[in-house]
């Protein structure tokens, strides 16, 4: 741990600093998985979708750094490289073949779900290590994903 004057204990500043970088590994895979998604969606809804699919990356990214940062605050080390990332995500990996617009809502809704029940555990954990700032930072994030997780589910709903 790096050296800082906040008032956690180190034990539990440690702790926490594992648990945001395996959350920040979850998002950064998350957030190439959207824009996996922008890039290569086809099909009757394509705009719709490719606009969709850029929000969930750029409001993704916004976590990724709130995280990251959250990281470092606390005196950790903010571990987000792509070897990091590949090594430790719980995400499946994301299919690179799929062209259309229900495959990819498909993945990509299955990948914010999953990020979601890690968010969700990660505000227990905080909680359980008395941080309520970490908990509260999970808390917006986990509100944030499943936010978007509504948007892009809902093309799996109804007329399609």
């Amino acid at each position: 741990m790096n050296p800082t004057k906040n008032d956690l204990p180190s034990v539990k500043r440690i702790a926490l600093a594992k648990l945001l970088n395996a959350a920040l590994a979850d998002l950064i895979d998350l957030q190439l998985q959207a824009k996996q998604a922008h890039w290569n969606v086809k099909g009757p809804h394509f705009i719709g979708l490719h606009e969709l699919f850029d929000s969930v990356y750029e409001e993704v990214s916004e976590y990724v750094d709130t995280v990251a940062e959250r990281a470092v605050a606390i005196g950790g080390t903010a571990e987000g490289t792509i070897d990091v990332v590949g090594k430790r995500t719980k995400l499946d990996a994301y299919p690179t073949d799929i062209t259309s617009g229900q495959d990819h809502v498909n993945a990509l809704s299955s990948a914010l779900a999953g990020v979601g029940k890690t968010v969700r555990a990660a505000i227990d954990r905080s909680n359980e290590l008395g941080d309520a700032d970490t908990a509260d930072l999970f808390t917006e994030v986990s509100r944030g994903i499943d936010k978007k997780l509504w948007f892009v589910e809902a093309h799996l709903q109804g007329d399609t």
